[in-house]
């Protein structure tokens, strides 16, 4: 039984790490109006990993791609 609580630390410390990059990366894809990465980022879990990437590379391409229309 004891074997079993031993490694709970680690889940709440991936947990801890996952949520912020998570919340991030969802307001990031609801702000650029990404419905499917929204989607994505909402429900799979990659323990930070897909998160990171789309608020680093991901959304950068996408914003980089947007043209200001003269006035």
């Amino acid at each position: 039984m004891l074997d079993f609580y031993q490694g709970n630390w680690l889940v709440w410390l991936l947990i801890i790490w996952s949520i912020p990059w998570k919340m991030v990366a969802v307001w990031k894809a609801a702000k650029l109006s990404q419905k499917y990465w929204f989607i994505a980022l909402f429900l799979l879990n990659t323990i930070g990993i897909l998160d990171i990437l789309y608020i680093f590379v991901i959304s950068k391409k996408k914003a980089g791609n947007e043209k200001v229309l003269p006035n």
